[in-house]
């Protein structure tokens, strides 16, 4: 359940940015910036403090190569489901949301990767102690 949580955060995340749809962040700053500036920054500026919580830990946890490994990993996933016909990519806005799904994988993964780790070898990081 842990996982599932924190993807779907991530994913609420990245949606919450940009997604094909009317209701997002990019948008609304661009039509409301010069009505309602400082409740785009203040907004902007939270959006900003989630992705460098997911993204320092995500490097923390997997690193780049991780990164890399899990996008090349969701890529060949998605490959492989539009061989066999499961997956068309005619629809621009579908697209959006595979890659936002793709890239809230990847977010997801990097934040539960520590205690995945910990529940594999029984070992604990160093940042993980319970002091």
């Amino acid at each position: 359940m842990g996982f599932l949580l924190r993807w779907a955060v991530a994913f609420g995340l990245l949606a919450a940015t940009f997604n094909p749809t009317q209701w997002n962040y990019t948008r609304w700053a661009v039509d409301n910036f010069d009505k309602q500036m400082p409740m785009v920054v203040l907004l902007g500026l939270l959006l900003l403090i989630g992705y460098i919580i997911f993204l320092r830990a995500t490097l923390h946890s997997i690193g780049a190569l991780g990164m890399g490994l899990v996008t090349a990993v969701v890529a060949a996933l998605l490959w492989v489901l539009y061989d066999y016909g499961l997956l068309s990519l005619d629809n621009s806005s579908m697209n959006v949301w595979i890659g936002i799904l793709a890239l809230s994988v990847v977010l997801g993964v990097g934040l539960s990767w520590s205690f995945v780790r910990r529940s594999l070898s029984g070992q604990v990081d160093i940042n993980d102690s319970d002091d």
